[in-house]
């Protein structure tokens, strides 16, 4: 048995019969007394546990919590309501809301566990999430912009072509929210998290949907390009071995 396997079991076994109000403290304890932290990386298959097995109220109960950890599980969970949710019902359309007000949340890790929830979504139903990402990497929020690259740019869910293509094209306009942030707005640690993420995710869609991805990473312009912000994305793609293993295949120089 694996350790995410066991945590859901002790999990279940916590969680019982009972209402949530009898056996959430105790869950929260488990949660505290195994979370990693403080520590440089949270357990995160106690986070995975934990948001398969909790039941709505109690997910919702820790999405908002002040612990760090507690929200990292809660709103990972928030992924598995939505998959269970029913299509572009009310449900869903407020869940998506709270997993975009956390993908703009101060708390880095939070942030974090939107990208989880959103792969969740992409394991279960591509298209819902092709449409959350079409939507959030429009901006203008660059934590949300972030969050929807940082989602679809997992190489697990970019194995048939739809999906590929519309992390090419939520980079793409990704993109076009850093450099819509005019120069004095550049050193603002949301702009920050979006460039960050862009320096990754470029080269991810890329190997993914080459034939789309490098026209449009190539329509960045070279490394001089004037933009220094964009200078730093290219160049931070270009050291990838996934990228340049595309660009050998395609016979483009490696700058």
């Amino acid at each position: 048995m694996g350790r995410r396997d066991a945590y859901r079991t002790d999990l279940t076994a916590l969680l019982g019969d009972g209402a949530v109000g009898d056996t959430g403290d105790a869950v929260r304890a488990y949660l505290a007394g195994r979370s990693g932290l403080p520590g440089r990386r949270a357990n995160l298959e106690l986070v995975a546990a934990c948001a398969d097995v909790a039941p709505a109220p109690l997910l919702r109960a820790l999405a908002t919590s002040d612990d760090e950890f507690e929200r990292l599980c809660g709103v990972v969970g928030l992924g598995r309501l939505l998959v269970e949710s029913d299509d572009d019902g009310p449900a869903a359309r407020a869940l998506v809301g709270e997993l975009r007000a956390a993908a703009a949340a101060e708390g880095w890790r939070e942030r974090e566990g939107v990208a989880m929830a959103l792969q969740r979504l992409g394991d279960a139903d591509p298209a819902r999430l092709r449409r959350v990402v079409a939507d959030w990497a429009a901006g203008p929020d660059p934590l949300v912009a972030r969050a929807a690259v940082a989602g679809i740019c997992e190489p697990r869910l970019l194995h048939d072509v739809a999906t590929a293509r519309t992390a090419v094209d939520a980079c793409r306009a990704a993109t076009a929210v850093l450099v819509a942030v005019p120069p004095e707005g550049r050193r603002e640690p949301p702009v920050r998290t979006l460039r960050q993420a862009l320096g990754y995710c470029w080269s991810v869609a890329v190997a993914a949907a080459p034939e789309a991805g490098l026209p449009a990473f190539e329509d960045l312009g070279p490394p001089a390009a004037d933009d220094r912000d964009l200078d730093w994305v290219v160049r931070t793609n270009l050291r990838k071995a996934r990228l340049q293993r595309v660009l050998v295949t395609a016979g483009r120089a490696i700058e």
